[in-house]
């Protein structure tokens, strides 16, 4: 989060710390409900239980009195262990009541009393199996205890159906006190999200709005410092051009008061000499504002090419022929290869290698030699501009063909910083390329490659004729 400021940070803060309050409280919510899911289904299996052995223990109860009737009334002995087998099962099922009723005091007490019940009525049973087993024609007494018998069977019926209806009246009302409070769970848990995903929808509403704020605000500041950046280059270029341009003014200015005022014995060669540096001084300012005129077309895309065939060799020993008169290097010019003439924008290409031309003068030892080569081949042309000069220093490089931009070395030496922008612009117009090679103190080697045929404005290649190319 380093792009976020601390402010920003927080709000994401907030926003991931309330989404993890608000899923804990879920979690919880959504725990608890399965928790009393499981208490209430334990409590449901428990009652249930409670109501199968309270319908065993009746039905034990009923099978241990039909089996008595069929022992004493039939004699039948199978009937008798019929008998045995039900009354030895009535105390296991009374016990496990027993254990159930323990965890419901409020029913315990009915418990109490069925057990008394039923313990009375196995003991009337067992008193008529006695009855029998000494005197079994004593009908009379067999059927007083069996009239107390079927009274205390109705009592245990009726006290085992109150007890089954209690347990489920209490099962109902728990299953229902469940379901209002998993329903009630559930609503809380879902206004819970839906305001959590609000508070959460807030946080990052005025996250995003405060990064939004904090771009335009960078943008805007983006703009200021590009707004001031221009206006400074502004600044810096108009005090350039003033700057270039008055010397060279100045020079002219010099001169010819200097003829005006000279007296008439003046020598040929002084009245040359004045009449040479006002030359210089023109072609001087005549190249500056050729080069800013290049440079301010260009970045309104305004700068055009227009191809035509054009003799390479003759342009460059014209050129070469031009930049001899007015310095004292000794400037080399090299043909290689037997394809000479292009179809290149002439202005453009004069634009490229005087500025080269005039960078290696300018930034190399009086006396010593530049070349310039030329090289053709069927589809590409190649210019070469080598000196022996002061070189560009590595870290310079790659700003070097900025507008205005200067080499740490170059202090001592004037210029304007345009000529390799304007070099760049018009090799880039005519779909070429320029490389540099350079070392500190051991010259500078500058490489153009153009297309052979340009294509006009009408998209149609210009075609070379053969003999001009042989």
């Amino acid at each position: 989060m380093t792009f976020l400021n601390s402010s920003e940070r927080n709000w994401l803060v907030a926003g991931f710390g309330l989404l993890l309050v608000i899923l804990c409280i879920s979690s919880l919510i959504s725990y608890q409900n399965v928790n009393q899911l499981v208490e209430s289904s334990h409590k449901s299996q428990q009652t249930y239980e409670v109501i199968k052995n309270l319908d065993e223990v009746f039905a034990e109860i009923t099978s241990a009195e039909s089996a008595r009737r069929g022992y004493i009334y039939l004699g039948n002995r199978s009937e008798f262990n019929r008998y045995k087998s039900a009354i030895d099962r009535i105390p296991v099922k009374l016990n496990q009541l027993h254990q159930q009723f323990l965890l419901e005091p409020k029913e315990f007490s009915s418990y109490q009393e069925l057990q008394k019940i039923v313990l009375q009525r196995v003991e009337l049973l067992n008193e008529s199996i006695a009855l029998y087993d000494i005197n079994q024609t004593a009908l009379m007494q067999q059927s007083i205890l069996t009239s107390r018998s079927i009274a205390l069977r109705e009592r245990i019926h009726t006290v085992i159906s109150q007890l089954s209806q209690q347990k489920q009246t209490e099962l109902k009302q728990s299953i229902e006190q469940s379901k209002q409070s998993i329903q009630t769970r559930k609503v809380i848990e879902v206004w819970m999200m839906i305001a959590g995903f609000m508070a959460i929808f807030i946080c990052f509403a005025a996250l995003y709005s405060q990064v939004t704020q904090r771009h335009q605000a960078e943008y805007l500041k983006q703009k200021l410092m590009q707004q001031k950046e221009i206006s400074d280059l502004k600044t810096h270029f108009f005090s350039m051009v003033s700057h270039e341009f008055r010397t060279p003014l100045s020079v002219v200015l010099g001169s010819v008061q200097l003829l005006i005022k000279g007296n008439s014995d003046w020598s040929e060669a002084r009245r040359l000499k004045n009449l040479d540096r006002i030359q210089s001084a023109a072609k001087s300012m005549q190249q500056l504002f050729i080069d800013v005129l290049t440079l301010t077309r260009a970045d309104a895309g305004k700068l055009e090419c227009n191809p035509e065939t054009i003799d390479l060799e003759a342009f460059c020993l014209n050129l070469v022929e031009d930049f001899e008169i007015s310095t004292n290097h000794v400037i080399h010019f090299q043909t290689q290869g037997k394809y000479t003439h292009a179809n290149l924008d002439e202005r453009l290409l004069y634009s490229i290698l005087s500025n080269l031309l005039a960078n290696a003068i300018k930034y190399s030892e009086p006396g010593s030699s530049v070349l310039l080569l030329l090289d053709g081949t069927s589809d590409r042309i190649r210019f070469q501009v080598k000196d022996q000069g002061i070189g560009i220093p590595l870290e310079d490089q790659p700003r070097i063909c900025e507008p205005f931009y200067r080499g740490q070395n170059l202090n001592y030496a004037a210029g304007t910083g345009l000529g390799l922008a304007v070099v760049k612009k018009c090799v880039e117009l005519q779909q070429g390329v320029m490389t540099i090679e350079s070392e500190k103190g051991q010259g500078t080697t500058v490489t153009i490659e153009l297309a052979r045929h340009l294509l006009t404005k009408d998209n149609r290649s210009i075609s070379i004729h053969q003999n001009a190319i042989l």
